[in-house]
């Protein structure tokens, strides 16, 4: 427990529903749902509809979504709705236009946005509301207006210069050339007749008809090869969940192309490894856990696709045999210059939300553009913010992430979800990019290992690489890192933290719901 002397936030508890997102208007709206009587995934949309209007930097409806439910029956579903390349994407193509890798604003870095179907496919399959109620929550503020929060006023600060780069970014998210200031009351007319266009004809409005059209001509103005087919053709696909154990959980990730595996890596290494100081705060943990991130990344790196179009073997992964090899090679008081090579298998070439409903069903949910605004491509007509997750596209032929015709790229978002003898015990997610699997595995450790509660994990501070350096956060005391620099790490201090994060977990005793809400951004956990 935390102590009252000092400023922070107290978990929160509740034994009915409880949803915990980065946005307080995204919360309410979700437990607006529950209230009425809406299920977890109703109330996921929901909020998540809210966040791409009131949170345009970090989300949006020209993304992508991932999403894992927890039944009360102990099912664990999980849902892939990410974007896929143009068909006339192929590395051959862009070796021709002396392209070697995809920039970040680039027409090239969007790939046809899947969130929206994804939110149809949720509510059709699993909700019980349509999305034409789910939707009037956010059309309302877009609509009629909403006060800009402090973190969102920074980042979007933060994007100006990219906002000022594109005309459709100009026309409406900068005003007066200028982005918002904290408290500021801002409406998105287009947005709203956007998101008025999907809640009545579905996500067909989105992927075919003028919408469509804007956004495939916004992208070939550009250079792109996007076509309206393209668009017609995204799917949603339901994919089997990859568990490892830690802790006495089940963790349960989804599988590639999404990066869920690298946590599950992470975790596995980190068990062999056992628990490294008494001190959660101490620099021989913070080390250890980035020598294990390291590893781990580098085999994400090297063997991480789209399994629909390469092979990609996440058993070997797990192995027992690459988890030896791989732990046995950090050393606990040293950065290793040199990683060694990643274990491959034989014969291969190769704005997070939670929600628990009165039911017992629990989502794990993520709907992110990648970068801060995406691309920066911004649709003049409908004010739509287009993604940038086809920057994670490599362009070698032969690669298992090499760009191909419908083929979707490496993908950072991770939500997660624990279970103890297959009942929930914890619906999770950590935000951040490349963050994440790391993220899920220090929010684990300091619960399994350290005996935090939600709170206390989410809040406690974070220590990653980025590139050589390994960047901290404010929080992280002057001894702690004079020992990592002396390990042979080169730091820097973080303009922003790392990422944000919502658990929701549940007393094994009583039953309550106990909800945190990362303090890094605007967010709080609500529950009745």
């Amino acid at each position: 427990m935390r102590s009252f002397h000092f400023p922070g936030r107290s978990p929160v508890y509740a034994s009915r529903a409880m949803c915990a997102t980065s946005h307080p208007l995204a919360t309410s709206t979700a437990i607006d749902v529950l209230r009425s009587g809406g299920n977890a995934v109703d109330a996921a949309v929901a909020a998540a509809a809210v966040q791409c209007v009131v949170e345009p930097a970090m989300t949006g409806i020209g993304g992508d979504c991932f999403a894992m439910l927890a039944k009360p029956t102990g099912e664990i579903i999980a849902l892939n709705a990410s974007g896929r390349a143009p068909a006339a994407a192929n590395c051959d193509w862009y070796a021709d236009q002396g392209i070697s890798s995809i920039a970040r604003g680039s027409a090239h870095a969007v790939t046809v946005p899947g969130a929206i179907d994804g939110w149809s496919r949720l509510v059709a399959d699993h909700g019980t509301r349509s999305l034409q109620v789910l939707l009037q929550p956010a059309i309302g503020y877009a609509r009629d207006g909403f006060p800009v929060a402090p973190r969102v006023a920074l980042d979007w600060t933060r994007g100006t210069e990219k906002l000022g780069a594109d005309p459709g970014a100009r026309v409406h998210f900068l005003f007066e050339g200028q982005p918002p200031r904290v408290g500021q009351v801002v409406r998105m007319p287009a947005l709203a007749d956007t998101l008025q266009a999907i809640a009545e004809g579905g996500r067909d409005a989105f992927y075919a008809g003028p919408i469509a059209a804007d956004m495939v001509s916004e992208l070939q103005a550009r250079g792109g090869l996007h076509t309206l087919d393209d668009f017609a053709g995204q799917t949603s696909q339901y994919v089997t969940p990859i568990t490892v154990s830690y802790g006495g959980l089940k963790v349960h990730e989804l599988p590639p192309n999404n990066q869920g595996v690298v946590a599950l890596q992470i975790l596995r290494i980190l068990e062999r490894l056992g628990r490294i100081s008494d001190d959660p705060g101490a620099a021989r943990r913070y080390h250890v856990m980035i020598e294990v991130a390291r590893q781990a990344y580098a085999v994400r790196d090297a063997l991480l696709g789209d399994p629909d179009m390469a092979d990609v073997d996440v058993d070997h992964m797990l192995r027992d045999d690459v988890i030896d090899t791989l732990a046995a090679r950090i050393d606990l008081d040293r950065r290793a210059e040199d990683l060694g090579p990643v274990p491959r298998p034989a014969g291969s070439d190769t704005v997070y939300l939670s929600v628990v409903d009165a039911d017992g069903m629990a989502v794990s949910f993520i709907n992110s553009l990648f970068a801060d605004f995406g691309s920066g491509i911004v649709t003049t007509k409908t004010g739509i913010v287009l993604h940038n997750r086809g920057e994670a596209f490599r362009l070698e032929p032969g690669h298992p992430n090499a760009i191909a015709p419908g083929k979707r790229p490496l993908h950072t978002l991770v939500p997660a979800l624990a279970t103890k003898d297959d009942k929930l015990a914890m619906s999770f997610g950590v935000m951040g990019g490349a963050f994440q699997p790391v993220g899920h595995a220090y929010v684990l450790s300091n619960i399994c290992d350290y005996g935090m509660d939600p709170q206390e994990a989410l809040d406690f501070p974070r220590v990653f690489f980025e590139g050589e350096a390994v960047e901290i956060e404010d929080s992280v005391p002057q001894e702690t890192r004079e020992s990592l620099s002396a390990m042979g790490h080169q730091l820097a201090v973080r303009s922003i933290p790392w990422g944000g994060g919502q658990i929701i977990a549940v007393d094994p005793v009583t039953g309550c719901l106990i909800g945190g809400s990362d303090a890094r951004k605007d967010g709080c956990a609500i529950g009745y």
